[in-house]
């Protein structure tokens, strides 16, 4: 999935809370946007594995939002909006696509890596690849609930990545013809 899609998702997961408790509204859109993209930094090394947990960080995210409904603060609740959204990003990588250039190949049998097993956890493909139709869709009405909570600043994000969403969706596959080889 993109990784507008997995920051939108994240969004949707705290807007219950953040609708709930708006005076923690920006810190917890903050985690749920950080945690949304930061899986995605392994890019540079060895992409959905080195920085993707879809079941370790299950382990960090459930005692970590426990902490924030215990003792809401802050710092708790950023934490927990992040290990949570970042948790949602690794394992939601599993329905997708794998993380070639070129996904929509089939190419591999890999999504996303699985430290606790040592092994690659197999696409599901429900979301054929990142940026295809279905992911755009999907990302939109992710963002639906995010639009609806949040003001100020958020708003203005959530419109961009939507647009910069819409824009990747057209391009994506032509994105490939238009990489250089080194890059693959």
């Amino acid at each position: 999935m993109m990784a507008t899609t997995h920051v939108f998702a994240g969004l949707a997961a705290v807007a219950p809370v953040a609708f709930l408790a708006p005076e923690f509204a920006a810190v917890l859109g903050i985690g749920a946007i950080l945690g949304g993209i930061a899986p995605d930094f392994d890019l540079v090394f060895t992409h959905r594995r080195t920085l993707h947990f879809p079941v370790v960080g299950l382990a960090v995210a459930v005692p970590a939002v426990v902490v924030a409904a215990l003792f809401p603060s802050p710092l708790t609740l950023v934490l927990a909006a992040f290990a949570g959204t970042a948790w949602l990003h690794a394992a939601s990588d599993a329905i997708g696509g794998g993380p070639e250039i070129d996904p929509w190949t089939e190419r591999t049998e890999r999504a996303v890596y699985n430290h606790v097993r040592g092994r690659w956890i197999r696409p599901r493909r429900w979301i054929r690849y990142d940026g295809a139709p279905e992911d755009a869709a999907l990302g939109i009405a992710l963002a639906i609930p995010a639009l609806l909570v949040f003001d100020g600043g958020f708003t203005a994000v959530i419109a961009a990545c939507v647009a910069v969403s819409l824009l990747y969706a057209l391009l994506r596959r032509r994105l490939v013809a238009w990489t250089p080889d080194w890059l693959e």
